[in-house]
């Protein structure tokens, strides 16, 4: 992402957990971007559920819905082996978490502000 530096590989886990926090009740748009299928959406403004490192598995972790009777189901989309992390300061617009894998294929996060909920 321009004008981000990638993540240190030590700071994955709680800058991770930061952004989880920080974009609860967000909607995410989840886009993988590979250089020989081009770009794909694997999600769609859907409820933002957490986003996390897993040491064991070494990978990244994003998961959407499971909080609400509209979207029960938690879907989650994982990016194995990542090589860099980069995430965007919260002073953007859309604040965006890019994660790139070991064959360059980049996984593209981006938060909007939740959609306001009728009253009845």
């Amino acid at each position: 992402m321009p004008g981000n530096a990638s993540l240190d590989r030590s700071d994955w886990t709680s800058t991770l957990d930061e952004v989880t926090t920080a974009h609860e009740g967000e909607l995410i748009t989840i886009e993988v971007m590979d250089q020989s299928i081009g770009h794909q959406y694997e999600a769609e403004r859907l409820p933002f559920s957490y986003v996390s490192y897993d040491h064991k598995g070494d990978a990244v972790i994003v998961a959407v819905g499971g909080q609400s009777p509209r979207y029960p189901v938690v879907l989650r989309h994982i990016v194995a082996h990542p090589k860099e992390i980069d995430v965007a300061t919260v002073e953007v617009p859309e604040a965006a978490v890019r994660v790139l894998d070991q064959e360059d294929t980049a996984t593209l996060i981006t938060f909007y502000p939740a959609e306001p909920t009728a009253q009845p």
